[in-house]
């Protein structure tokens, strides 16, 4: 499922939702004031919602300091950001292993955001792990170099050229940022993948509580805030992650994201999809339900009172 053309995205990062953006925009109303990611990662939403003008301004949040501090970074000195990539990636030629290590001490001692670049650009699935020091562990991928620099700085120019003046980046619990959200503005979620994370999980996050991000929704609801949420999904007749409750009265639809690799590998052809569900005041705001679903589950309040 390709991306919207014409979006190059700065960096690399597990879990973007950069393939599935396309059928996401579609649930944004034109007439949004602010878009807002509580849980941004690398933003695709935002960035398509930006070249698309489906939103006057934007709001980039993370509670993964290093994150936003590479999306400042981004924003306010695109050029030097590029440069501090292009010195780490033509050093690293001829010694990749381990220079590579000697820019993750370097990172844990600094957090530089061309450090961090680099290590998503290089490091095994793009993935953001730390051990129990706090200290980012991730390995290398050593089948590739990183982007290139030249195709690294095209994409952050254009991000940066993109989104400034209209963002502000912030490093808050999500229940802060959805505090500031009116009935005027979006919110789109991608909070972490509850059929992914587990206990021993060495994320820089550690989940998000069931029963505390279903208040939060709720709130929402009663605050008339229009959002869209990427939640569980399946794999087959697998179901990954536990279903949001039906009292929150959202439309769920199971969007294809494509053929499972571990079923590929097994020799079977079972297909992913992920949920993604959207708010009765966003319904109400974009008068109809976006026809990017291969199915679709209303609970509304008619339906409950039958």
């Amino acid at each position: 499922m390709a991306a919207i053309q014409g979006v190059p995205h700065p960096f690399p990062y597990q879990g973007s939702k950069r393939q599935l953006a396309s059928q996401i925009i579609q649930c944004i109303p034109s007439n949004t004031v602010t878009l807002i990611e509580p849980f941004a990662g690398s933003a695709a939403v935002t960035l398509a919602a930006a070249y698309l003008q489906k939103a006057r301004r934007f709001v980039i949040n993370d509670i993964h300091e290093p994150l936003t501090e590479l999306w400042k970074a981004i924003l306010s000195d695109p050029h030097a950001l590029a440069a501090g990539y292009r010195d780490l990636w033509t050093k690293q030629q001829g010694c990749e292993r381990e220079f590579y290590d000697e820019v993750r001490d370097s990172f844990n001692k600094d957090h530089r955001p061309p450090e961090f670049l680099y290590l998503l650009a290089r490091c095994v699935k793009a993935a953001v792990r730390y051990n129990d020091k706090g200290e980012f562990n991730n390995s290398p991928d050593n089948r590739r170099k990183g982007m290139h620099p030249d195709a690294m700085e095209k994409n952050i120019t254009f991000a940066s050229n993109l989104l400034r003046g209209k963002v502000r980046i912030s490093c808050q619990d999500y229940r802060v940022v959805l505090g500031l959200a009116t009935s005027s503005d979006v919110v789109y979620m991608d909070p972490p993948y509850q059929g992914v994370y587990n206990g021993q999980d060495q994320r820089y996050y550690k989940g998000v509580p069931y029963e505390e991000f279903v208040d939060a929704l709720d709130e929402l609801n009663k605050r008339d805030v229009p959002y869209v949420v990427s939640y569980d999904g399946r794999t087959g007749n697998k179901v990954h992650g536990r279903p949001l409750p039906e009292f929150l009265c959202l439309t769920r639809m199971e969007i294809l994201v494509g053929r499972s690799t571990q079923a590929t590998l097994l020799g079977r052809s079972h297909q992913t999809f992920e949920s993604l569900y959207l708010s009765p005041k966003l319904l109400e705001r974009l008068g109809h339900i976006p026809p990017i679903a291969d199915h679709v589950t209303q609970f509304n309040l008619f339906a409950e009172a039958k």
